[in-house]
């Protein structure tokens, strides 16, 4: 034992323990009194707020009810019914001495917080009781829990322990909890994915349903299989180490596949069909930028869309009023944005969706298909007059012999043929393959790069190939590009340069009275001249170039078309499977793309089959461009303003200059018209396998499959142009 003789020492220590003493009881008075404030404001316990879902309102641009989500399926279980091997499973994962503590678990608190500063991971303390109460007047999420929320919380945890039986609590958690696919209470959740009551459910399926109220969709048995079967075993763990089953048990339930006893999803949603694939952005876009569950934070949603667009663009797809389709498996997934704004007034991903599968996949803005020479605009050409390189559309440029820059691979076109000097509004026109490269090279890949991301489209890093193709080395989502990434990317030419992100929500009011609205801003991707030189050198695309097909009499528009390619191997493939060879049906391309816009809005197209290996040939390749012709003459009504053209341009023998530089009295044109239909001396002797496509790729990405563009199909019989 220490003796301290020295009196001032003993002086010092008696006032710093007294200090203490006194800043512990400051502080505990202190807490009582903020505890006392912050639970003066606490919502009245209610028996009914503990039954009742949360469901959100969804409302479309009009501000009329689209859906109501989260009050679709429910089915309540009584208390005397709730298996006992249920509450072990709940119990055990969620609140192990649930059935000790009276609404708060101190010794559960303390655990989790030394578990949160000795371990990378983080624990919770709430009890279930507490979770119950997040779920009937709280969030479940992070940024809410707040010092006010969680005293109130406790609180009202406190004051349900008093009111209510255990047996009744673990009654309301059990119906009350979101269990995914639209479903509230795990009664409701059995009879969806089993079709059985609770009490009829194995070991196995009962862990798996204990797990999914921690997040329902990433716990999804549906979609995501291998998370929801490690959050199951974790469960079966859990009740093993509880001793709540055997070992027997525990290893048989362990050996079970998650999917066993699944039943098909059978969907009875509120909502129409064709707002499927928009809704899923929506509660996407809730989740990224209020951090909220939709289904169960009793929202009111305010979208962007435009119903009569979403249904007019459901009946191209899924009807032979419009479009001719040539099986039910051929896709077409599609975005369209308000040039104005971002907002996304229409979305479908895709033709004949299983109309028993809610929020399933959305091709619409999905990357992981290629968009061909539709990059060629915002990749190379557009680049390319932003950073000066290139002043004027009449900008001469030569389609002759070239190697992909740093290699010793030759570049070819979609004909193995060049056809010397042109400008580059001719070679946009055309989609030559050899001037895009150039163009791309003039700008540079890191400046190409860099507008692109202004543009809203991201690569792992950029090679010369991107000239032509949206292909990329990373499969991550945010990498490459997308329907709607390339509808928001050509809105920026429309609208004089700004670009806008695209957006679903506008507005969010909240459970608690409050709202936030989302209005993009926008901000400048290009100079208004290069938008509108741009916006120029396209419209050639609909009326002389590639794009025919999608030419609307009355309608000022401009687009591009896009055409993938297969490899050599790929073509071997498809022969053997399908006895289609390009000497035979002429190009065939596993994706085939269109982009446009007017002065209002933004489209794009992909068509394909999910199979990749499955080619659209013949006349599948113009069908993306019979979907946004039809879609943009109902959206346009037969008529469009054309566009102004801006100061800094003027205008010399059709094509435009900046303002200062000089207009060359060389015309390209008629050489390239020449070189098209006349003798052409600079042909290769190869046979390419694809409209405008190249052989190879550049050598750092030499695997990445090139683009096409159906500039002509070449068939074993006649060699005739048909535009795309």
């Amino acid at each position: 034992m220490i003796t301290i003789k020295n009196p001032k020492i003993l002086k010092w220590l008696k006032y710093v323990l007294g200090a203490i003493l006194s800043l512990t009881i400051l502080v505990i008075v202190i807490g009582g009194l903020l505890f006392a404030f912050y639970i003066s404001s606490a919502p009245k316990l209610s028996e009914a707020e503990l039954k009742s879902t949360n469901s959100s309102l969804v409302y479309d641009g009009n501000n009329n009810l689209i859906a109501d989500l989260g009050s679709e399926k429910r089915e309540n279980v009584t208390a005397d019914s709730i298996p006992i091997n249920l509450v072990n499973a709940i119990t055990s994962i969620e609140d192990k001495r649930f059935f000790n503590h009276r609404g708060v678990d101190l010794y559960r608190i303390f655990g989790a917080a030394f578990h949160n500063l000795t371990s990378k991971t983080t624990q919770g303390g709430s009890t279930l009781d507490q979770q119950l109460i997040k779920l009937a007047y709280f969030s479940t999420n992070e940024s809410d829990q707040t010092l006010k929320r969680k005293a109130q919380e406790v609180w009202l945890a406190l004051q349900m322990e008093r009111k209510y039986t255990k047996q009744e609590i673990l009654t309301f958690y059990i119906n009350k909890v979101y269990m995914g696919n639209g479903n509230y209470g795990m009664l409701t959740a059995a009879k969806s994915y089993y079709g059985k009551d609770l009490k009829d459910l194995s070991y196995a399926q009962l862990a798996l349903l204990a797990g999914i109220p921690q997040a329902p969709s990433q716990y999804d048995p549906y979609t995501q299989p291998e998370a929801a079967q490690n959050r199951r075993n974790i469960v079966l763990q859990q009740m093993y180490m509880e001793k709540n089953i055997t070992k027997a048990e525990y290893e048989a339930a362990l050996a079970t596949p998650v999917a066993d006893g699944l039943q098909p999803l059978q969907q009875r949603s509120t909502y129409p069909k064709y707002m499927d694939n928009y809704l899923k952005q929506v509660i996407g876009e809730v989740k990224k930028e209020t951090n909220k569950d939709i289904f169960t934070s009793g929202l009111k949603v305010y979208t962007n869309i435009i119903p009569e667009a979403q249904q007019t663009l459901y009946n191209i797809y899924n009807s032979e009023d419009y479009v001719y389709y040539p099986d039910k498996d051929f896709q077409v997934a599609s975005t369209i944005v308000d040039v104005t704004n971002g907002h996304v007034i229409a979305q479908l991903g895709g033709r004949n969706q299983d109309e028993n599968v809610s929020f399933g996949t959305n091709q619409a803005v999905l990357t992981d298909r290629d968009w061909g020479s539709t990059m060629k605009p915002i990749t190379d050409y557009a680049p390319a007059i932003e950073s000066g390189a290139y002043n004027s559309t009449a900008q001469s440029t030569n389609d002759s012999v070239y190697y992909w820059p740093g290699t010793t691979t030759q570049l070819y076109n979609w004909d193995r043929k060049y056809n010397g000097w042109m400008t580059i509004q001719s070679a946009l026109m055309l989609s030559r393959n050899v001037p895009a490269v150039k163009a791309l090279d003039a700008a540079g890949l890191d400046y190409a790069r860099s507008f692109l991301s202004g543009l809203g489209i991201n690569y792992p890093e950029m090679h010369y190939s991107n000239a032509i193709s949206s292909n990329n080395s990373s499969s991550e989502a945010k990498y490459g590009a997308s329907s709607e990434k390339m509808a928001a990317a050509y809105a920026a030419f429309a609208n004089g340069g700004i670009y806008y992100k695209p957006q679903y929500v506008n507005k969010i009011e909240f459970s608690d009275g409050t709202s936030k609205v989302f209005e993009e801003k926008g901000k400048r991707a290009m100079k208004e001249t290069t938008a509108y030189m741009m916006t120029d050198m396209l419209k050639t695309v609909l009326t002389y170039g590639t794009g025919t097909a999608a030419a609307i009499p009355g309608v000022a528009q401009a687009g591009k078309t896009g055409t993938s390619n297969y490899t050599d191997e790929e073509l071997a493939k498809i022969g053997e499977k399908y006895g289609l060879y390009p000497d035979y049906v002429g190009t065939m391309a596993p994706d085939e793309n269109f982009v446009g816009y007017t002065n209002q809005y933004a489209m794009a197209v992909w068509t394909g089959y999910k199979n990749r290996l499955t080619p659209v040939y013949g006349y599948g390749l113009e069908i993306a461009a019979d979907v946004y012709r039809n879609m943009m003459t109902y959206l346009t009504n037969g008529y469009s303003e054309d566009w102004t053209m801006p100061s800094g341009l003027y205008r010399s023998g059709g094509f435009l200059y900046l303002s200062g530089t000089y207009a060359s009295n060389n015309d390209y044109t008629n050489s390239v018209y020449n070189n098209l239909y006349g003798n052409n001396t600079s042909t290769s002797s190869s046979q390419s396998s694809s409209d405008d496509s190249t052989d190879s790729t550049d050598a750092t990405d030499a695997n990445t499959s090139t683009n096409t563009e159906n500039g002509a199909e070449h068939s074993a019989n006649e060699d005739k142009k048909t535009n795309h």
